[in-house]
């Protein structure tokens, strides 16, 4: 079987993929192809959407090819029906495609059932004005954690990281909150993929990876102080969902500049901690 296909305990197959590495899925794709209830030409067109990220613009089926891996004549007949049912639009100025209106639709319902959205907003935003920092909620995407919910303060002016927005599993204080608080088996795999992609930087992520293991064990919260971008300073802490949903995180951060590490250390962290904590207690949820 493909590297980038595990079968789940209910023998469906768990797709995992990574821009290049995340969306060149054609040999994923294909390992899954004797599986009776694998729709390939499905999954073929899902793979366009996904290749679409903020700030990206349109996108020509050039584009679409190299993002995912599909040969040239799947992404023409694949747009073509995307965009006869309206999740894509055709720019005819631009000879390129954009995302259309009923994907918008499909991103608010995922969002709407997400209950602690909106559970954990208003403490998010108090968290974020009193410390002048960026609050996040966020998932796994594959091999990056996507933002699912953000709150800012108006001091901010910089670093404002949206919804939608992807960042790093392995560098990143909300990633490595992530991926201590997995289930044996998932983080055993998702470790085994961050070693195949990070070539001779596997033993430094390794080491961040144990660092932030034991960080949260003692204190409830891991660090990242330059390990995705030089000038970021942030805090993170997972929360595991009772009702079986997917494991989550949360962290806080800003510029270096103005969030020292002390601060970071001493304030910050142990306040998202307590978030996430009363936050966990009210749902009956698991914390670290």
């Amino acid at each position: 079987m493909d590297k980038g296909v595990r079968k789940r305990r209910d023998g469906n197959p768990k797709l995992d993929g990574s821009l290049k590495d995340q969306l060149q899925t054609d040999g994923v794709i294909k390992g899954v192809a004797g599986d009776r209830q694998f729709v390939t030409a499905l999954a073929r067109g899902l793979e366009i959407l996904r290749a679409f990220e903020p700030g990206d613009g349109p996108l020509g089926n050039q584009e679409l090819a190299e993002r995912t891996g599909l040969p040239k004549a799947t992404i023409s007949r694949l747009t073509y029906t995307l965009s006869a049912l309206g999740y894509i639009t055709y720019l005819e100025r631009l000879g390129k495609y954009q995302l259309g209106t009923p994907v918008l639709a499909l991103g608010y319902a995922s969002l709407a059932g997400m209950e602690i959205r909106q559970t954990a907003r208003a403490a998010m935003q108090e968290l974020a004005d009193k410390e002048s920092v960026s609050v996040a909620l966020g998932g796994r995407d594959r091999m990056s954690m996507r933002y699912l919910q953000t709150c800012h303060p108006e001091s901010l002016a910089t670093l404002r990281l949206e919804i939608g927005a992807r960042v790093p599993i392995e560098s990143t204080s909300i990633g490595l909150a992530f991926l201590c608080a997995l289930p044996e088996g998932e983080r055993g795999y998702l470790l085994e993929r961050i070693e195949e992609r990070s070539g001779e930087e596997w033993p430094e992520i390794r080491d961040g990876i144990a660092q932030a293991e034991e960080d949260i064990a003692k204190k409830g919260f891991c660090t990242s102080f330059g390990k995705w971008r030089s000038d970021v300073h942030a805090v993170g802490v997972p929360l595991v969902p009772r009702d079986g949903a997917p494991v989550m995180a949360f962290n806080c951060g800003g510029p270096a500049f103005m969030l020292d590490q002390d601060r970071m250390e001493q304030e910050v962290g142990p306040r998202l901690v307590d978030l996430v904590r009363r936050l966990a207690t009210n749902r009956g949820d698991i914390n670290f």
